[in-house]
């Protein structure tokens, strides 16, 4: 590989979340810390690059989004996924989430019900009850180790509805939806007239033989879709706070857009700018080899906890970096699987019940880390179950 993806870059000390803020959340520091859904990895080359020359400038006044970003996000998408997306149809924010909440706003009322798929990011509970709106949940069915969505709930979900958030690929679960499963989600919304927001953020990581299609792009629901994108999680640039929107209906455009700017959030950062064009023009060739290296970090975690943790289960994610892992076989509480994990195993992973009352014995697991790190964090998990 030209790019060192086993390279181990310590993070502490920087203003990490991931690792500065387990103290806070987990009562501990010394824990191998595989919570947080950023990744490990130094950046791109390429973006590094266009950093550095941005930061020899020394200015740093309100920014001007170039033509460059525009077409940065235009030829990506339809290069690597087949949409085209109009120059008009492009609103910058801050991120996915509070473009998400800023949709919440927008198209619907306190009071309104707003559908979501769980377990799933916990962002999304927080855009719907933060807001005074109603949850609505339609629950994901595990089946066969993968999980499948149960279209007879969503449709009678739908007749309630006045939003729909959907998460694409699918965190924490790992799901990419296929073809006919979009298919059937976009009809379902068209007919009872719910527009959907759907977060793309994991869309860049996804193993083969599957393949991300963004809902917007089929035909037909084009105009009743918010759809949600940003370079920050496959890139490992979340920190600067950079994503868009894509909307091609005028009238949804103009809500949101107007919204977006008496809220003064289009602006952005330069860093955040200069890194989003670097990485949508130049950071496909480290992209293509950082799907190669999480799919064998993948692939290594699902033989090790079925060959040699028997007593736990893990969906094999079809994309995302992260692991949805069954420790309902422990037969131990929430309080009691998180004591073990951090008392004994000294590993940090992010609680299952986060993601809804159907996460509650579970945890997620990034695997966005060097293999030494996976295999590590997997090695205490044995021990400290042996130790039960």
């Amino acid at each position: 590989m030209k790019y060192d993806f086993d390279r181990i870059i310590d993070r502490r000390g920087t203003g990490c979340f991931k690792y500065d803020a387990l103290k806070l959340f987990f009562g501990k520091d010394e824990l191998i810390p595989l919570w947080v859904a950023d990744m490990d990895f130094s950046i791109a080359p390429e973006i590094e690059a266009a950093l550095l020359k941005r930061l020899q400038h020394p200015v740093f006044g309100y920014n001007f989004r170039p033509k460059t970003f525009y077409d940065a996000v235009i030829e990506w998408f339809e290069t690597r996924f087949g949409y085209r997306i109009q120059r008009e149809w492009i609103i910058a924010t801050p991120g996915i989430v509070p473009a998400i909440n800023l949709a919440v706003l927008c198209f619907t009322a306190p009071g309104d019900s707003i559908l979501i798929q769980t377990p799933v990011y916990q962002p999304f509970f927080e855009a719907v009850l933060a807001h005074k709106r109603t949850l609505l949940t339609n629950p994901l069915i595990e089946m066969d180790g993968r999980f499948e969505i149960d279209f007879e709930d969503l449709e009678l979900k739908l007749q309630k509805a006045k939003l729909f958030i959907f998460c694409s690929p699918h965190n924490p679960v790992g799901r990419v939806w296929t073809r006919d499963e979009l298919q059937r989600i976009g009809g379902l919304c068209a007919k009872y007239g719910v527009p959907v927001v759907s977060d793309d953020i994991h869309c860049d990581i996804v193993y083969k033989p599957h393949k991300h299609l963004p809902l917007a792009g089929l035909d037909g629901f084009e105009s009743n879709v918010v759809s949600c994108f940003s370079p920050s999680k496959s890139f490992n640039i979340a920190g600067l706070t950079t994503a868009v929107v894509v909307i091609s209906d005028p009238e949804k455009r103009r809500i949101f857009n107007t919204l977006n700017q008496d809220l003064h959030l289009y602006l952005g950062n330069s860093f955040g700018i200069e890194a989003f064009i670097a990485a949508y023009k130049s950071g496909q060739n480290w992209l293509d080899e950082l799907v190669l290296y999480l799919e064998k970090n993948r692939d290594f975690l699902v033989r090790f906890v079925r060959n040699d943790i028997p007593e736990l289960k893990v969906i094999c994610p079809e994309g995302t970096f992260l692991a949805w892992m069954d420790f309902r076989g422990l037969q131990l509480s929430t309080e009691a699987m998180n004591r073990m994990l951090i008392e004994k195993a000294g590993v940090a992973l992010d609680p299952g019940i986060k993601y809804g009352i159907e996460g509650e014995g579970f945890m997620r697991f990034n695997f966005g880390c060097s293999q030494a790190v996976v295999m590590e964090a997997l090695s205490r998990i044995q021990l400290a179950i042996r130790e039960l």
